[in-house]
């Protein structure tokens, strides 16, 4: 085998059903990453999220190379023996975060310079770098390394923007070592504008990548506006590879996405709900600080195996968040990957039967209808 193999099992309208196959194992698409960001998925033990059927997770470059340092944890054997994930690995190129770092970086062509938000020092980030941290990590899917274009934006910043990043795509490619089970990801930049995000397709595709992935969205432009720039872009992405939108998203954006030809997805929305009392439901998204579930014997969802819903009433959970005790936030946290895993699950089901259209409509009814009528 050399590099991944991405087979594509059945396709319903643009939803697609495939198979990824890497060093550390398959994972079924459409799948949705938890985000392992300091090498850990916040408030789950390793074995806690496989269970929850997840089959990939993801590291972050940038907090990783700060703390405990790339070059360490190559000496222990990477990050799967590190963190105790023996499944695929995706790290992403840590250029997101150095975007956040407004007023502690400074961005040339040959990269970027920029002080750590742990000790302030000074560290340079080129796509060389990038490329050499995610692989003494040993991820199984590098990313190329990129600057994510802020929003809003003018078309002409965009533009500068997502060239400067076809370029590093360019530079990341030269530095990536071919290995069997392993492959790069190039990342699809423009912003809102489908006459960059088509360059930047042609770009990428020239360069070729393992797999595309899709940035620069869920940065403030709002669902209906997503959804307008991943109908114009994903058809304009290789079909024989994976397709993956980074940092999305709500239940809803799973399946847009999904109709729209994406493959993989990765967010902390529902680890960081989890840690702060919300819990994602068939029905919608539950707060479990409410009053109205203090006396409420029922589980979250009566159709969820989780050990949440399975062990524990709204009423004892809504007392752990209020008493702010650390259960709570990780019987939510578990709750929240189970639905999300179940859901793409779910998704995998219907695009193989051929019923995805079906299926999502009643997702979107069954949401709209809100949570179960109180006791």
């Amino acid at each position: 085998m050399s590099g991944l193999t991405f087979d594509l099992i059945k396709s319903d309208g643009g939803a697609r059903r495939g198979r990824l196959t890497t060093a550390h194992g398959v994972i079924n698409t459409p799948a949705f990453m938890p985000v392992g960001t300091a090498a850990t998925v916040k408030a789950m033990m390793p074995e806690s999220v496989a269970a929850t059927g997840a089959e990939i997770i993801l590291g972050n470059t940038y907090h990783l190379m700060l703390r405990p340092g790339a070059e360490r944890i190559e000496r222990l054997g990477g990050l799967h023996q590190f963190m105790n994930w023996p499944g695929p690995i995706l790290t992403d190129s840590g250029g997101f975060q150095v975007m956040s770092l407004t007023e502690l970086r400074k961005l040339s062509e040959d990269g970027v310079t920029f002080r750590s938000h742990v000790d302030g020092s000074y560290h340079d980030l080129t796509p060389e770098r990038s490329i050499d941290i995610q692989r003494m990590l040993d991820a199984d899917i590098t990313m190329a390394f990129d600057e994510c274009t802020p929003y809003p934006v003018e078309e002409k910043d965009a533009a500068e923007s997502m060239r400067l990043s076809m370029r590093w795509a360019g530079r990341s490619k030269e530095a990536f070592r071919e290995r069997d089970g392993y492959g790069l990801f190039g990342i699809n930049q423009g912003s809102t504008f489908e006459d960059l995000r088509a360059e930047s397709a042609a770009a990428l595709t020239a360069i070729g990548f393992d797999g595309y992935a899709i940035g620069g969205l869920a940065v403030g432009e709002g669902q209906g506006e997503m959804f307008r720039v991943l109908d114009f872009t994903t058809p304009l992405l290789p079909a024989k590879r994976p397709r993956y939108l980074m940092g999305v998203g709500k239940p809803e954006d799973l399946v847009g996405g999904v109709a729209r030809g994406v493959d993989m997805f990765d967010c902390v929305l529902p680890t960081r709900s989890g840690r702060t009392s919300q819990a994602f439901t068939r029905r919608g998204t539950l707060n479990l600080r409410n009053a109205r579930h203090t006396d409420d014997p029922r589980p979250l969802d009566e159709d969820c195996a989780c050990p949440a819903c399975r062990d524990y009433s709204r009423a004892y959970l809504s007392h752990l968040v209020r008493t702010d005790e650390i259960l709570g936030l990780m019987l939510l946290t578990w709750h929240n990957l189970h639905y999300y895993q179940q859901l793409m699950a779910t998704m995998r089901q219907a695009i193989e039967a051929g019923t995805f259209n079906d299926f999502s409509a009643a997702f979107a009814a069954e949401q709209a209808a809100g949570d179960i009528d109180p006791l």
